[in-house]
């Protein structure tokens, strides 16, 4: 519906201005909608929703990733300065 009525607008953000109240949003939310659409089908530089996703994705596991780089590190040091319960003298060894 917006896309074909754009040339009747000095601006997208024009558009959304006027239209908007007829689609019971916010301005601001259907110009979004409309930029994203617009990425979506190559007609303006940016990144797609199936990009955007993916970097949503990507970023939730760098997140996880880092947390258990860390919890690994405290490990690493709590074991490293003799602080355990676990004595070397109480591992089992095998000959």
């Amino acid at each position: 519906m917006l896309s074909d009525r754009l040339g009747n607008y000095p601006s997208v953000s024009a558009a959304c201005r006027d239209l908007a109240p007829k689609l019971t949003v916010g301005a601001e939310t259907l110009r979004k909608w409309v930029m994203q659409a617009q990425a979506d089908a190559g007609v303006i530089t940016g990144p797609t929703t199936e990009q955007l996703e993916e970097i949503k994705i990507l970023k939730k596991e760098n997140r996880d990733l880092k947390e258990a780089n860390e919890i690994l590190k405290a490990a690493s040091i709590f074991f490293s300065s003799g602080n355990s319960t676990l004595a070397a003298t109480d591992l089992p060894v095998h000959r």
